[in-house]
């Protein structure tokens, strides 16, 4: 069999060269040249081998379906991101920023699931064998069953893999594989898309669940080629400030379950815990109500939060700054062009300053509502009556627009006790609701005219 060798190819024309070139020989393109393998005879077929067998061509009705089993990681934070659980022959990539939490997460749920009876693989490229047994002990994981392998090479981990036959392995992480059949550097395009497809088809064809551990640019994206994220089952994005003992896992994509779902984490001295009422980490406790807070109900994939929404207004000078922390800055200023016309509400010489409490990013214009009520308050200098929340999304037409599943909304803010609330009227209850008074609004101006009346 003849050796394998590198090719570089134009992502442009798809020409070839035999060495990287700054220029592609074929259609100019300047660094369009990215390299690959090319290899002889049986071993083009066997590298780009189907992930399954060879199918006829199947009516859609015909086909059998069913739902896949899941494995709980015993961190119900984590199997909720997961859709509930890891699934056989599922492949996730989970980064963030470092030391955020990647390595301790997955190590406290390999352990979880090695002492339910799984057998797992934790294969590390950044740390020695050592570091991570000397971590486990931190995280009070003495007697850690968890099989540890240092290794980077990726026919080496292919070839643990066939000899452990894990149900669970973590590579940790993608960046730091590489392959004898390319020349480049571990961490380069070609080893990190090479070596997550060598890997992505072991997981499937052996039927284990595969938890790739990716690094993040400064942007916070995944370092490497966007076909990563193709590539994968799940991925997975850890959220949050170093600084802040609260942790979120955010899911982008997922094939066994709902997108957009977060699970929050508490970073404590045994490792990171999960938060059963994450609505308190994003409420503010203020002794009494004050001027410029106004707590909204957001959806975060199927689970509702409570987040507190703060705005400080104060004089600007001839350019006036408009600041927003954890909410669209263009929406803001939207926002504010629509309380000018639409409620009279002139903020044109003021500076703007907006933040959502606890670090949390809302992506959602169901906040509209809330933000200018906020804004509005702050302005007066009156605070919003204590128990009260708002959520509806603003036109520019100065309508109030509903919010999808308003009355889990409402049901989740009725149970931690708040007792007053400003919707859409498309989600107003058809019923009351005992123990909230609740004013259905179709204008911006006619809830301002609402908060106004209290004082």
């Amino acid at each position: 069999m003849a050796k394998d060798k590198s090719i570089f190819t134009c992502n442009e024309c798809g020409g070839t060269s035999p060495k990287w070139l700054g220029k592609c020989p074929s259609c100019a393109a300047w660094n369009t040249l990215v390299e690959s393998v090319a290899t002889a005879d049986s071993g083009v077929r066997n590298r780009f081998a189907s992930l399954a067998g060879t199918a006829e061509v199947a009516v859609l009705a015909d086909i059998e379906a069913s739902d896949v089993d899941r494995t709980p990681t015993g961190h119900s934070e984590l199997d909720r991101v997961l859709g509930g659980g890891i699934v056989e022959g599922g492949v996730v990539l989970i980064g963030g920023d470092p030391g955020i939490g990647k390595s301790t997460l997955l190590l406290q749920a390999l352990d979880s699931l090695q002492r339910a009876g799984k057998k797992t693989l934790y294969v590390t490229g950044e740390e020695s064998g050592a570091q991570v047994a000397l971590r486990s002990r931190r995280l009070g994981l003495d007697r850690s069953q968890v099989s540890v392998l240092a290794e980077i090479q990726l026919e080496k981990i292919l070839g643990a893999l066939g000899a452990q036959q894990p149900d669970v392995a973590v590579i940790d992480s993608i960046q730091t594989v590489y392959s004898d059949q390319l020349t480049s550097a571990p961490g380069s395009v070609a080893q990190v898309r090479e070596c997550a497809a060598h890997l992505t088809r072991a997981a499937k064809s052996a039927g284990v669940c595969i938890v790739l551990v990716g690094h993040v640019t400064k942007e916070g994206a995944l370092a490497g080629p966007r076909v990563l994220e193709h590539m994968v089952d799940t991925v997975l994005y850890f959220e949050g400030d170093t600084h802040s003992q609260f942790r979120l896992v955010r899911a982008i994509k997922n094939r066994f379950g709902a997108v957009n779902e977060i699970g929050v984490f508490a970073m404590t001295e045994k490792g990171l815990k999960g938060v059963s009422n994450p609505s308190a980490i994003f409420l503010s406790q203020h002794a009494e109500p004050v001027p410029g807070s106004c707590v909204m109900v957001t959806l975060e994939g199927t689970r509702p939060l409570l987040v507190e929404i703060q705005a400080l207004v104060d004089s600007g000078g001839p350019s006036p700054r408009r600041l927003s922390v954890g909410l669209d800055r263009d929406r803001l200023a939207m926002l504010l062009a629509v309380l000018h016309r639409h409620a009279g509400v002139a903020c044109m010489d003021q500076d703007v300053f907006i933040n959502a409490v606890g670090g949390v990013r809302i992506g959602e214009p169901a906040a509209d509502l809330a933000v200018m009520l906020a804004i509005s308050s702050s302005l007066r200098g009156k605070p919003l009556p204590k128990g009260f929340i708002a959520f509806g999304e603003v036109g520019l037409a100065g309508e109030v627009r509903p919010a999808p599943r308003g009355q889990e909304r409402l049901r989740e803010a009725a149970k931690l006790g708040f007792t007053q609330a400003i919707v859409p009227k498309a989600n107003a209850p058809k019923k009351p609701m005992e123990g909230m008074q609740v004013h259905a609004v179709e204008r911006v101006e006619e809830a301002l005219q609402i908060v106004r009346s209290w004082g």
